[in-house]
């Protein structure tokens, strides 16, 4: 049996990151992440798996992002019973974040089946509860940085500091092909960090590969280098004009890394007198304890001007739901710090849902942001968004800090590409949007790799690769289409029910209303 590779998510998304290495001995798993973006993308989370889970040997995580092990819960409820590896870094912070994944599914759900019984509708069961994701981390085995491991026979694996986030790897496979005294090799890039990151060196991987499996997030994006105190600069700025126009300031941040990065520099400008010392709440559990992670694996790292930029006296970390729900009383003069990231769960959405209306709050985006994503339909500009079933009218600025993105922009993913030569056969594409997948091929092309090397899988697509004859489609069991990805019919849908309660509002009497409705439920009954 020769060696295959099978993309089952991150094709012409972000999310969903898991790819299959098979030979005839074993197969490893490299991620095994939860998708999000429109309801369609969501939904594969409750498909089952493209493969048996009995049946796969090992998992190895790039990092603790649940794009990248959020389904490892739902994986060994299935039946894998093999270990999962990760860095300790990785390691420490699942402990955290896959038990508060399950949490938020189960809340989410129980707030969903009370509407769909209202509605008449059936109930639904979360991917999984927090308490398989709790037994789920028994298999969780720490591997260090630059020591080869088995992951299953005839396939052995090293991992190599990405500079993402805490822990992030890129993952090197040499994998036995069948009849052949010669190994394959692969690396799977993971997220690849900017390099300028406050806690992380410049990302590290091996080069003169067979073949490369590569992340391209911001493959069409471009970023002005810019230096610490240049971020300085614009959080200030930032942070000053939110004080000026008077209200709360939202930040929905993503609970590891991007909290602990905001938190480092707010710290340096509160000590030095360039912001005033305003409460700060960083209204996450589960940024609560991937900060306490940090604190452990950083040390001085996580010091600022001499003194911890996670315990400060301006700066509180909030508990409860109630103590939550306290902080909408705020009219301003303070920061919520609150997950998630893209404003699809957690606390954040409560704040959005008391604040977007007032023209004086200020939300300021911090991290990327899915297609279709409530927070992506924010910073697209929308002006009427639904949370929780209700429409909310946004009134709120709306500012983007890009400076504090994980992941490196087009220079510096070229950049890690061509360090990564010679490349002896295929690079594949993966995490990224059509258009960045697009734009950072063209490039890749420039650095000498022949067009037909550079290949943009799809989910579902499996490919026999070949020390000889490198890789060759043999199956493609597509899941999703790839408009869905982008706004689905969930979008349109709630766009319809704005615009037409909107124009319904427009018209001048009922006699104009009756006759639109009249016209709308005529033309459904044709269909």
């Amino acid at each position: 049996m020769p060696i295959s590779l099978t993309f089952h998510g991150a094709c012409g998304t972000v999310t969903g990151s898991c790819f299959e290495i098979r030979t005839k001995n074993g197969a490893v798993l490299i991620d095994c992440g939860m998708f999000q973006g429109t309801k369609t993308v969501k939904a594969l989370n409750y498909e089952k798996f493209g493969f048996k889970p009995e049946a796969i040997t090992s998992v190895i995580l790039t990092h603790a992002h649940v794009d990248h092990c959020g389904l490892i819960p739902k994986l060994t409820s299935a039946g894998f019973h093999g270990p999962i590896y990760a860095t300790p870094g990785t390691a420490d912070l699942l402990t955290y974040i896959l038990p508060d994944s399950g949490y938020i599914q189960e809340i989410e759900v129980e707030r969903l089946n009370r509407r769909n019984h209202q509605r008449g509708l059936a109930s639904v069961e979360p991917i999984y509860t927090r308490a398989s994701a709790e037994a789920a981390l028994h298999s969780v085995k720490g591997q260090p940085f630059g020591r080869w491991f088995t992951a299953a026979p005839g396939i052995r694996a090293r991992l190599w500091n990405a500079g993402h986030i805490l822990g992030s790897a890129s993952v090197e496979i040499e994998a036995s092909e069948d009849k052949s005294p010669g190994k394959i090799s692969i690396l799977f890039s993971g997220d690849i960090g900017p390099g300028d990151k406050a806690f992380h060196e410049q990302p590290q991987a091996p080069k003169a590969m067979d073949f490369v499996v590569m992340e391209s997030t911001y493959g069409d994006r471009v970023r002005p280098r810019r230096a610490q105190e240049q971020r300085l600069q614009m959080l200030e700025r930032e942070i000053k004009a939110a004080l000026r126009a008077g209200g709360v300031i939202l930040i929905p941040a993503f609970a590891v890394e991007r909290t602990q990065e905001l938190l480092f520099d707010l710290d340096l400008l509160f000590d030095s007198k360039r912001l005033p010392s305003i409460p700060v709440f960083v209204d996450s559990p589960l940024a609560t304890k991937a900060t306490d992670v940090f604190a452990k694996h950083l040390g001085d790292q996580a010091n600022s001007n001499g003194t911890n930029a996670f315990h400060r006296h301006n700066l509180r970390f909030v508990a409860s739901g109630d103590e939550s729900k306290k902080l909408n009383r705020l009219r301003g003069g303070a920061i919520i710090l609150a997950g998630s990231g893209m404003c699809d769960a957690g606390r954040i959405r409560h704040h959005l849902k008391a604040h977007l209306s007032r023209s004086d709050t200020t939300v300021i985006f911090a991290g990327y942001q899915a297609p279709a994503s409530l927070g992506r339909l924010l910073k697209d500009g929308e002006k009427t968004v639904r949370i929780h079933g209700e429409e909310i009218t946004v009134s709120a600025r709306i500012r983007t800090l890009d400076e504090y993105s994980g992941h490196a922009d087009q220079p510096r993913l070229v950049k890690w590409f061509q360090n990564r030569l010679p490349l002896y056969h295929d690079v594949f594409l993966v995490h990224g949007e059509e258009a960045s997948r697009t734009a950072l091929s063209e490039l890749i092309k420039a650095t000498g790799v022949p067009k037909k090397n550079i290949r943009l899988p799809v989910i579902g697509e499996t490919v026999q690769l070949s020390k000889a004859n490198g890789a060759k489609t043999t199956q493609v069991r597509a899941t999703i289409q790839p408009s869905d990805m982008e706004r689905d019919w969930h979008n349109n849908y709630a766009a319809t029910i704005i615009a037409l309660k909107q124009k319904l509002a427009s018209l001048d009497n009922n006699r104009e209303r009756r006759r639109l409705l009249t016209t709308i439920e005529r033309d459904l009954n044709k269909n």
